[in-house]
């Protein structure tokens, strides 16, 4: 018998179809050794750093079944993880495992796939090699790295801000860039203009509605432009038209796959790499991490068959793509369709739409230019008396990459037939009042293109990087924005101070070529990490006596004391900032940030259900008041303040149980509604309920209408369908859809 050991125990199932009799396959189920708890045990610093590793909690059994089976193996043993630095470590964690148990090395090969095809995997048995030992040392010294870094700036964090919170080598810079926006949208003074347009009729009394090119900042330039345009005569001075042509975007890397699946599909980072990684296992798409552009000939044939097949063969244009990526991984290919003749894949709705969006890419980047003409008019009134005005418009003359990719093609915008020197009537002018907006937060996607951008990471770790921000309490999720927390800007600013070094997008990047270098067998592994850490040790050291973080400075002279009337200072507590008595503890007075009282814990008069000696109190929380056991933390019951609760109702019925009321809460990724009757009714959508139902009739419900509640949704989607697998819940991707006017 061989044995086949991969780590994931879906890609078995996959693998099994693939390979006759005689084979075995099995999984490692991810990584079965890592570092201890105790970072005392878990590095040797003194003797070259080297990792003292153990079995993962829960991992027993899973080591004893490969123990057992590896021993029953007489035909030898295939190490076939993932083709990258962690699955190459994950062999050769099951491969030490396996020596230690008395089975030789000599029994042992490493085979790599890119997809798991029938072909690649037997392609993959024919040619074993061995473990590659520079890619495996990359991992270890990232995750050696990790652990210092993260063990010692997290100790002081402990120490000068509040126990439990964290730093770590990717995630303290990808922190600090949301800070520092958050601080320029903090200090940004917004200043009034004026939006100018105008409506007009032509000579063949077609209606166009031309911009003004300036935006005026004086009030007084708005009314000299508006009495010019009303008693002048206005004369089409040009009319420009040029052909545009739009080039396919390469096939998705890693980063590129986040980003376009943040925009076009509403998934999170995450999301996305839980529903590629089950395509990748299903064998439906390429490995997912990677940072390579490149596509086999293989894939190259496949593709181009398709092409002809679907769209002829004038649609085919041979592209190669090269990576922008300064520190592009080991030789992977492009995330791409396994078969590119394979229209469909996958059993779940987020499994079907990230599918067609990679296939889309990957068959349009073999395609043809598509081609746009766009018209230009420009417009004033006789004599150039005002700044130009002017409409834009734009119409595809050939679809080309964009049959494969419909998603990207944007809208057209027609403009009505016109000649230069036509004379233009004034139907309407318009003035619209505005004030310049300060930058916009990071969404996900727009953080993932950031870190790219720096060099920050890899794009593989993006997504946990941006989870643990959050579950860290440092980063709340405002819609899809993402916005500092006051925890998350004390950890910032406190890191920045004293160990920006170690933090700047600079030093980060630098340690990523540092590991690429490693990984290529041009760097060692005990000199990169002794380099790093016995001038960073020294320093984390040198901190030990500063003052604790969490005092922030006075607060604004004006806001007194409520119970003594003296000073008050910005302090730090688990639920943000507030403002303290300068003279605490001998003063207990506070306030929140906006000035109102915070008030001390107040009985009600109830005894506790739960313990049943304790006393009920109020007490004031992250998310306003709410009702607690006094015994707390002995005893956890808690209820919501009867005030607090009535404020967060909707008045909207929850459709699935006929109960409870939906009502607005806070959880650690933002505000959400959910029903009144939880835990016996867990219905809950993450907009405010317009109260009106879905009555998109699906074809998945035997064209029965939807029911589910309809939401708030953006400027551009007014109102959604609050059930994701819903067409309506992007109602702006169904046919006819409309977008709503801007109001004037």
């Amino acid at each position: 018998m061989k044995l086949l050991i991969v780590e994931s125990p879906t890609k078995t199932k996959t693998i099994k179809k693939y390979l006759g009799v005689g084979y075995k396959v099995t999984s490692s189920v991810g990584h079965i050794r890592d570092l201890p708890k105790s970072n005392k045990e878990a590095i040797d610093v003194e003797n070259d750093f080297k990792p003292h590793y153990v079995i993962s909690k829960g991992k027993e059994d899973v080591v004893d079944e490969l123990i057992r089976l590896a021993k029953k193996a007489d035909e030898g043993i295939i190490l076939a993880t993932d083709p990258d630095r962690e699955g190459e470590a994950i062999a050769w964690h099951v491969a030490e495992i396996l020596k230690d148990a008395g089975i030789p090395k000599s029994k042992m090969s490493r085979v790599t796939f890119n997809e798991i095809t029938k072909d690649a995997v037997n392609e993959a048995i024919k040619h074993p090699t061995t473990i590659d030992q520079n890619l495996r040392r990359a991992q270890e010294a990232r995750r050696v790295l990790d652990r210092l870094v993260g063990y010692d700036l997290s100790g002081i964090i402990w120490k000068k801000v509040r126990y439990g919170l964290s730093a770590g080598r990717v995630q303290s810079p990808a922190l600090h860039i949301l800070v520092e926006r958050e601080k320029e949208i903090q200090a940004f003074i917004p200043e009034t203009y004026w939006n100018l347009s105008a409506d007009f009729k032509t000579q063949n009394k077609d209606a166009v509605t031309l911009t003004c090119k300036e935006e005026p900042r004086d009030k007084k330039e708005v009314t000299r432009i508006e009495k010019e345009a009303a008693k002048g005569q206005w004369i089409i001075k040009d009319v420009k038209e040029t052909t545009r042509k739009r080039k396919p975007k390469a096939p998705f890397t890693t980063s590129t796959l986040q980003q376009a699946a943040s925009s076009r599909l509403g998934f999170s980072p995450s999301r996305t790499m839980r529903t590629a990684q089950k395509l990748y296992e299903g064998g439906h798409i390429t490995y997912m991490r990677t940072d390579s552009t490149t596509l086999s000939k293989d894939a190259l044939k496949s593709i181009k068959k398709t092409v002809v097949r679907e769209f002829g063969e004038e649609a085919f244009e041979f592209r190669i793509f090269k990576s922008r990526s300064k520190n592009a991984q080991e030789a992977h290919e492009a995330v791409r369709p396994s078969l590119a003749e394979v229209e469909n894949a996958g059993t779940t709705d987020d499994q079907k739409k990230l599918y067609k969006l990679i296939r889309g890419r990957a068959v349009a980047s073999q395609m043809v230019d598509a081609q746009t003409k766009q018209t230009r008019i420009i417009a004033n009134v006789d004599g150039d008396k005002v700044p130009d005005f002017t409409v834009t418009g734009s119409r595809i003359i050939s679809l080309g990459w964009l049959e494969a990719d419909p998603g990207a093609r944007g809208e057209d915008t027609e403009v009505p037939k016109v000649t230069k020197d036509e004379k233009l009537d004034l139907k309407k002018f318009h003035t619209e009042e505005k004030e310049t907006l300060p930058p916009s937060r990071y969404s996900e996607a727009g953080l993932v293109k950031e870190l790219e951008k720096r060099g920050i990471g890899r794009p593989s770790t993006y997504a946990a990087t941006i989870r643990t921000i959050q579950t860290r309490g440092y980063v709340d999720k405002e819609g899809s924005a993402l916005k500092p927390t006051d925890t998350g800007e004390v950890v910032s600013d406190f890191l920045w101070a004293h160990f920006e070094k170690y933090i700047n997008d600079e030093f980060t990047a630098d340690m990523e070529d540092k590991l690429d270098e490693i990984a290529r067998g041009e760097r060692e592994y005990v000199k990169t990490l002794t380099d790093f850490y016995k001038p960073f040790i020294k320093e984390v050291k040198a901190k030990e006596k500063l003052d604790k973080a969490t005092d922030l400075g006075d607060a604004d002279p004006k806001m007194k004391c409520p119970k003594c009337k003296g000073k008050m200072i910005i302090k730090l507590s688990k639920n943000g900032k507030f403002l303290s008595c300068k003279k605490f503890p001998d003063c207990d007075g506070a306030r929140m940030m906006d000035g109102t009282e915070l008030e001390g814990p107040k009985e009600t008069g109830e005894k506790c259900p739960k313990c049943k000696d304790g006393k009920l109190v109020e007490r004031d929380g992250k998310f306003g008041r709410f009702i607690s056991c006094h015994n707390y933390p002995k005893c956890k019951f808690i209820k919501e303040d009867p005030k607090e609760a009535a404020k967060r109702k909707t008045g909207v019925k929850c459709p699935d149980c006929e109960k409870g009321e939906m009502s607005e809460r806070n959880g650690r990724f933002g505000v959400f509604y959910s029903c009144t009757e939880y835990p016996d009714c867990k219905n809950a959508i993450k907009a405010k309920p317009t109260g009106k139902f879905c009555n998109y009739k699906r074809e998945d419900k035997g064209n029965k209408k939807c029911g589910k509640l309809m939401m708030e949704g953006t400027k551009t989607i007014p109102e959604r369908c609050s059930d994701k697998t819903c067409p309506n819940h992007r109602p702006d991707k169904l046919e006819g859809y409309k977008k709503p006017k801007k109001k004037k």
